[in-house]
């Protein structure tokens, strides 16, 4: 692999911004450091770690972009990778359905073969970002552990156990989940009744066990686990138990808190820091930000809102750039234990993107991508 070395540009490191060079050799960070060196003109860009994304559902629109609309496996998972990539993600974990959620399109049996096309498009080099796989289990549905077994084979780095039902976690307002799958389903008032009854009554038989059989499944396997919307300090006791490092989402303050006094790293929405709120009414980012029980963004719906909202978070939480991006970079890569990854340091991998910002307060653009030191946009 040739030698590619980027100047004039300022390089974001752990603590500090600096203007100057990086050099990569054979796929790896070789040098860096200040001052003008030959090699391709960064015009006074930044050049910051790939990010690295632990939940996304953004492959499911690709998949199915309309109800009873299936995609071509291939083409949808490149127009995802193509997003991702030119978002500035260089490995991402995609989520994959295990157990059916009220507004599923897809089921367990869809998601492994979406797992399998990954693979193989992988194998195949159509990729641009590393992508890895994500299991966000339903604990409320009745098949949920017999989706989970059909992962068996399947290398899996994170398993989330969640549960929709509503008056609780996501859902505590029950005007807010009314309103929401009113809104996407159409269903009258007395439809929604029913369909309300139904739900709360699968989850007090399947809920508990589930969880508490996924996370031995998962715990046998090295695999690591997540929360997922913890409102209370209950939840959050159960997740302790279950063996969760990572409380993603949390809905309260007090979730939050709790997850980070036992140990948890707190992952949060790009979106919901982006837009200065939850579209579930919850907990903000910028509130847990401001607490410092904030960890690690994600970018959930909307691939680009990862690197938008660190931006944010430097400017209106004055973390600063260096702390911001880490949220993206250096700390999900450490909770994964990717250590070859997520930070500008000589040895690392060269998953870098080239970033313009003309001021502060402007949206930024990523102008260029590399993984593992090949360009990919």
């Amino acid at each position: 692999m040739s030698a590619l070395t980027l100047t004039n540009a300022r390089l974001v490191l752990d603590v500090e911004v600096i203007s100057g060079h990086l050099v990569v050799e054979n796929g790896r960070i070789a040098g860096l450091g200040e001052g003008a060196a030959r090699g391709e003109d960064c015009e006074g860009d930044y050049v910051v770690p790939g990010l690295i994304e632990l939940h996304t559902d953004h492959l499911e629109t690709h998949v199915s972009p309309r109800p009873m609309v299936r995609w071509d496996m291939t083409a949808a998972i490149q127009a995802h990778d193509a997003q991702i990539a030119a978002s500035g993600i260089t490995t991402v974990l995609d989520a994959l359905r295990v157990g059916l959620d009220a507004d599923s399109r897809l089921t367990s049996e869809d998601s492994r073969s979406i797992a399998d096309a990954i693979a193989a498009a992988q194998d195949d080099g159509r990729l641009r970002a590393e992508h890895r796989f994500h299991l966000r289990c339903e604990v409320s549905d009745e098949g949920a552990l017999r989706g989970f077994a059909l992962f068996d084979d399947c290398p899996v780095d994170l398993v989330s156990l969640m549960d929709h039902t509503p008056g609780q976690r996501q859902f505590r307002s029950l005007d807010a989940y009314r309103a929401y799958f009113q809104g996407k389903s159409g269903m009258s008032d007395a439809q929604f009744e029913v369909f309300q009854a139904e739900r709360v009554a699968r989850a007090a038989i399947w809920s508990d066990r589930n969880r508490r059989e996924l996370a031995e499944r998962a715990r046998a396997r090295d695999v690591m686990i997540a929360s997922h919307d913890d409102a209370t300090a209950a939840h959050v006791a159960e997740a302790v138990r279950d063996g969760a490092t990572l409380a993603e989402f949390p809905t309260t303050v007090e979730a939050a808190e709790a997850s980070k006094a036992a140990g948890m790293r707190i992952l949060m929405g790009g979106p919901n820091l982006v837009r200065g709120g939850s579209h579930s009414g919850n907990v903000s980012a910028d509130d847990l930000a401001g607490r410092g029980a904030l960890d690690i963004l994600s970018s959930d719906y909307v691939p680009f809102s990862m690197l938008q909202a660190s931006f944010v978070l430097a400017d209106r939480a004055g973390w600063g750039l260096p702390r911001a991006l880490a949220t993206v970079t250096a700390n999900p890569a450490a909770a994964l234990g990717l250590h070859d990854r997520g930070r500008l340091a000589v040895g690392l991998r060269a998953d870098l993107v080239r970033v313009r910002r003309p001021e502060r307060g402007t949206i930024p653009v990523v102008r260029s991508v590399w993984r593992e030191g090949r360009r990919v946009l």
